[in-house]
């Protein structure tokens, strides 16, 4: 009797320490594609990178052509008229390198606008998520887009469409 009494209590323990925990996936790419504010702020972030693009290859382009002057007409300058030209060429192609930093660097304006068009949007998606999990009570939710080791998922715990309602976004 204690026999079966000890297996018993030690069977609730090994049950109550087992708990089983919940996971979900989620696709981030799905999710963001289907959220049209985030599609175009993307839009636009292109749009505007080609512009800048466009800038920055036209100064690029000028620079080029000042250098090609200056090779050209080098043999009849005098040596203050060659470093004159020179320092011009190294100043346009010096403004060409800092207008690319300038719209392209780490902490360029594309990065900045980047971070207040998309931030939002992310920031809302990440809270869906969070709170998803807590109502459901899953201990993890991985991103199925950026988990490139998950060989296999069920498609049954795959909540992004219950994110995307979340955000009222129906699928």
């Amino acid at each position: 009797m204690k026999k079966i009494a000890l297996f018993v209590v030690l069977a609730a323990f090994a049950a109550i320490g087992a708990k089983a925990q919940k996971f979900a996936l989620v696709d981030m790419e799905y999710i963001l594609k289907n959220i049209p504010s985030y599609e175009m702020a993307n839009e636009q972030l292109e749009q505007l990178s080609q512009r800048w693009q466009k800038e920055v290859e036209a100064k690029g382009k000028e620079a080029e052509n000042l250098y090609q002057s200056y090779l050209a007409d080098k043999v009849f300058l005098t040596d203050e008229q060659v470093k004159k030209r020179e320092e011009e060429v190294v100043a346009k192609e010096k403004e060409a390198t800092e207008l690319r930093y300038k719209y392209f660097g780490p902490e360029g304006e594309l990065y900045k606008k980047r971070q207040s068009l998309l931030k939002p949007v992310q920031d809302d998606v990440y809270n869906a998520v969070k709170k998803l999990a807590q109502e459901r009570g899953f201990q993890a939710i991985f991103d199925r887009a950026s988990a490139s080791d998950i060989i296999f998922a069920s498609p049954s715990i795959d909540v992004s469409n219950d994110v995307l309602a979340k955000l009222g976004y129906s699928k």
